[in-house]
């Protein structure tokens, strides 16, 4: 009988243990000098309506992983999150690369975590009939873009066509067309359309058109992730605890967003580590187009 008991009392030793230092994990993790509440903005995401379309769930499921209420922060564009940044108006953004260093060299932005995409690079498409194979006969010709400052559809299409031996300012036009460059492409309007491979099926399948009607004559290098960055202002013990939190939850984190049509490019994506040396690639860019002093 004594046995018995000494058993049981041990047991319930046992499990008051475990409760214990449980309850002093989750302690921890709420009494780190945690702010109550973050507010996030997506650097090319415009307008709340928006944002809330398409990180509404992203939000929600980011309170849920970190026990802290996420205010959506719409910006009016891309270079916008910098001074609110720097300001402590806004606490995290997630950014592309070239956002990335807007944000650092203005607002001293510290990177968290970054996506990494699958199948992340610069592709340059054709018309099926085209005679076009290379880069190097791009000039004389029109170019349809993204927008001004996207990564993989402006800054680095532009410095694959300067390694290819062409002059950005005198040997071909670029018109910026989002979305329509492929519509643009198929009707004449344009003799090229540059785009990132990940996104190109799902822009053709949105915009009405069909694969076997281009061809894709240069695939770059693989680019940079996209990157969660943090406000300077913030602990960098909470910006550690953010990074483990984000890291431990990334499947359930990524989930959330691909839920939203405008980040399927993000099907297969898994979170990392961020650091700023990732983005030297697009730094050196930069400087090869002649645009270091927007960095700086």
């Amino acid at each position: 009988m004594r046995r018995r008991s000494l058993i049981k009392y041990s047991f319930l030793f046992i499990a008051g243990c475990t409760a214990s230092t449980n309850t002093n994990s989750n302690t921890s993790l709420q009494s780190s000098n945690l702010p109550k509440s973050l507010k996030f903005a997506v650097t090319d995401v415009t307008g709340i309506d928006d944002l809330k379309r398409d990180f509404g769930e992203f939000s929600r499921i980011l309170e849920e992983v970190l026990g802290i209420k996420i205010e959506l922060f719409p910006v009016d564009n891309p270079t916008a999150a910098a001074p609110a940044l720097l300001s402590g108006n806004l606490d995290i953004a997630f950014a592309g690369p070239s956002e990335y260093l807007i944000l650092n060299s203005r607002a001293k932005a510290i990177p968290i975590i970054g996506i990494k995409r699958k199948d992340y690079h610069t592709i340059f498409v054709v018309r099926a009939d085209s005679n076009i194979k290379t880069l190097a006969q791009l000039k004389g010709k029109t170019i349809a873009m993204r927008k001004v400052g996207s990564t993989s559809g402006h800054i680095a299409p532009i410095s694959l066509l300067i390694d290819a031996g062409l002059d950005p300012k005198t040997d071909f036009k670029t018109v910026m067309l989002d979305n329509k460059g492929g519509k643009a492409l198929k009707a004449g309007e344009v003799d090229a359309w540059t785009i990132s491979s990940d996104r190109y099926k799902g822009v053709l399948e949105s915009e009405g058109l069909s694969e076997k009607d281009f061809q894709v004559i240069f695939k770059g290098s693989e680019l940079p992730s996209d990157v969660f960055v943090a406000s300077h202002q913030l602990a960098s013990s909470f910006i550690e605890i953010l990074r483990s939190q984000m890291l431990k939850n990334q499947d359930k984190l990524i989930q959330s967003m691909v839920k939203a049509q405008a980040n399927r490019k993000y099907i297969g994506s898994k979170m990392v580590t961020a650091n700023d040396t990732d983005y030297k690639l697009i730094r050196e860019v930069y400087q090869k187009i002649g645009q270091d002093s927007f960095i700086k």
